[in-house]
């Protein structure tokens, strides 16, 4: 059922009551879990328990009614979909039982039991390709070997360790299982361990060429990786089996797009809706296309256009409102929080919806709903994270620890020497985008990507000590020889060339980057580092308004942001330390002030002559992929620097964590600072 970990007084009542299920005492388990829920009424495992209890018992519409609890919570939950399909089946209600099933499934392909109860429901009517399809689908399932279902089971219920561990004992076994290695590539995306997946599924295809879904996941995987045009080449091979099939066009269509080939890229979806006018997915990835290459109002259109097509599509919502210009009809709205009230609406598409929702009530300046919709949001995808505050600070801390005045000094001949990268990095929100856009309007200068390179390295260092034979990273770092620090180095910058169009300096704009400065300055000493600064306030309100494509986990929660930004101005502090005058500080509040003055400034630091169209960034044409992208399209502007003001009665938690602190001189300046911005923005509330 569930794994409930370190026994407490609720996994010991969850225990007992799953044992009384299984011995068919379901009033008994009934009786303990609503005690438990009494205390904790968003208890998941005791929400669903309790529903099976209601089932047997016959008390269908207290369960459906402790589902529709569950699903609100969890609405990714395939467990809770298969129990709502069971109690919909009690009742003799077929249809939605079989919607039921086919939720979970998709959102849990391991459930066996809701693939054979919809072939049962199907097998009285005549709809013979479901059953085929379903049946296809069973057959396949049931071939697989029984820890690889198992290994499926456990991704989808997001217990990643536990599903490595079950995989790569198979994987000892039979090696060269190519569904065993498509699931542990997948456990390593999740996990960030990029490097792995893609050597696994290019094993894989290596092994079976004609495996499509093998070769998709491939494609998938260099994209993570930024390596697109390999990723371009893997999707020319997946057409040329069948120009005809929609989807393998809409793969080439995106690794199109990401090579920055957006004319064959939107020629290639305007030919898939051809043949699937309407297609919603398409429509909407047209509009991603069109929006990064700057074409505002076809953008608007193709998101509107998949609306009409799917009023449900939740992502096209969310699109409109990530164009930070659009501005939603009292119409949209109304059909927004219609489509929103959905139970069974897929659990992203709540997400883009609450997010959009925010959007558009903030732009109505109705704050306490906006605000609402923002907090729903983001509780639901902290309900899917698995971030957990205190190990980052942990993570920041060794950090700390490690990175030592000594250890610089030991390896001040390591490492790549050239200067070409310039890291900008910071917290997300910041203003890193507009001034990787200043600065890569500079002639010698080339504007890239948020280049995972670095995080990849990092992950690679760390997944070195599970053989036991080296330490943890970062202590893994007072290990590495000059040899390997000057590898590491020279590897980052051959990687990344393909991102470059000639010019002698590039930027790397990974903002998560700061976290591994001593890292950077190892591999490349020479290497310009840029911290993109905002107020707290400002800052970490915008994060979590904002919804990351992945990869900030922090974000879905005040507390938990408050106390990242807390960790980071402390872990930059220790930066200034040991490597005093190689960081650059940008506060944003002050290029918006002083603009042209900290413009020069700051091409004084990479040590770059002034160049005028600098000063007109906004003129500058280039695919921008952030979320910044119109804004940085327009000239500088104070619009966005107050904007948390109209929120302040809502941010306590926020300001709580803020103000934490581990008793540091520059933590009392940051919680000094904070406060001051709370007090001016009570006051003018006032």
């Amino acid at each position: 059922m569930y794994g409930y970990g370190t026994m407490t007084a609720d996994t010991t009542i969850l225990t007992s009551a799953q044992e009384q299920i299984v011995a068919g005492k379901f009033e008994a388990a009934l009786q303990n879990l609503q005690g438990l829920l009494r205390v904790e009424p968003e208890n998941n495992d005791a929400l669903y328990m309790s529903a099976v209890c209601q089932r047997y018992l016959k008390q269908y519409d207290a369960a459906l009614a402790e589902i529709g609890k569950l699903k609100r919570l969890a609405p990714g939950n395939g467990r809770a979909h298969q129990e709502e399909g069971h109690t919909y089946r009690a009742v003799g209600n077929v249809s939605e039982a079989l919607k039921a099933y086919a939720r979970a499934t998709y959102y849990n392909p391991a459930l066996l039991a809701s693939y054979k109860a919809q072939l049962e429901l199907l097998s009285a009517g005549d709809n013979v390709k479901a059953i085929s399809d379903i049946k296809g689908q069973l057959e396949a399932l049931q071939k697989l070997p029984k820890p690889l279902l198992a290994v499926m089971d456990l991704i989808a219920e997001s217990k990643l360790i536990q599903a490595e561990e079950l995989c790569r004992k198979f994987l000892q076994k039979v090696p060269h299982n190519v569904d065993g290695m498509r699931l542990l590539a997948e456990i390593g995306i999740k996990l960030g361990v990029l490097e792995d997946a893609e050597y696994l599924l290019e094993s894989a295809v290596e092994f079976e060429p004609d495996n499509v879904a093998a070769r998709i996941d491939y494609i998938q995987a260099l994209r993570k990786r930024q390596k697109f045009f390999a990723a371009l080449e893997q999707a020319k091979i997946l057409l040329a089996k069948n120009e005809n099939d929609p989807k393998f066009r809409s793969i080439y269509a995106v690794e199109c797009m990401q090579t920055g080939d957006f004319d064959t890229a939107i020629a290639n979806f305007n030919e898939i809706l051809e043949r699937l006018p309407g297609d919603p997915v398409t429509l909407t990835s047209l509009g991603h296309a069109q929006k990064t290459r700057g074409d505002f109002s076809e953008a608007v259109e193709s998101y509107l256009a998949a609306l009409r097509a799917h009023p449900y599509h939740g992502e096209a919502y969310y699109s409109l409102a990530n164009l930070k210009t659009y501005k939603f009809t009292a119409e949209e709205i109304a059909k927004m929080r219609a489509v929103e009230r959905n139970s069974n609406l897929a659990p992203m598409d709540q997400v883009y919806l609450n997010f959009a929702l925010g959007k558009a009530y903030e732009d109505n300046k109705d704050y306490k709903q906006s605000f609402e919709c923002y907090a729903a949001g983001n509780k639901l995808k902290k309900a899917q994270s698995r971030y957990k505050a205190d190990v980052m600070t942990g993570e920041f801390e060794e950090q700390r620890r490690i990175c030592t005045p000594d250890i610089f000094a030991r390896n001040k001949n390591a490492g790549c020497q050239t200067p070409d990268p310039i890291f900008v990095l910071g917290l997300p929100r910041a203003g890193s985008t507009l001034l990787e856009q200043i600065l890569s309007s500079h002639s010698q200068v080339d504007g890239t990507l948020e280049l995972p390179n670095i995080l990849s390295l990092s992950q690679r260092l760390r997944r070195r000590s599970t053989s036991g034979k080296e330490a943890d990273y970062p202590e893994i770092l007072e290990q590495l020889t000059a040899q390997e620090l000057t590898e590491f180095g020279e590897e980052y910058i051959r990687d990344t060339r393909i991102h470059r169009s000639g010019a002698p300096f590039f930027i790397d704009k990974m903002p998560n980057n700061f976290r591994h400065i001593g890292l950077i300055k190892l591999i490349l000493p020479n290497a310009k580092i840029i911290d993109a600064r905002r107020d707290a306030m400002a800052c970490c309100f915008s994060g979590f308004k904002q919804l990351f494509a992945e990869g900030q986990e922090f974000s879905y929660s005040l507390t938990d942001i408050g106390l990242y930004y807390r960790d980071y101005v402390r872990l930059m502090a220790h930066w200034d330390d040991v490597l005093p005058g190689q960081i650059l500080r940008m506060q944003n509040e002050e290029l918006i002030e002083d603009f042209e003055n900290q413009v020069r400034r700051m091409l004084e630091f990479c040590g770059l002559p002034f160049e005028e169209s600098c000063l007109r960034y906004y003129e500058t044409k280039r695919n921008i992929r952030t979320p910044s992208s119109e804004q940085v399209r327009q000239p500088i502007s104070r619009a966005g620097v107050d904007q948390w003001r109209n929120y302040a009665e809502f941010l306590q938690p926020l300001e709580q964590a803020l103000a934490s602190h581990h008793d540091d001189s520059i933590e009392q300046q940051t919680n000094d600072s904070v406060l001051s911005d709370l007090t001016t923005a009570k006051a003018s509330n006032e």
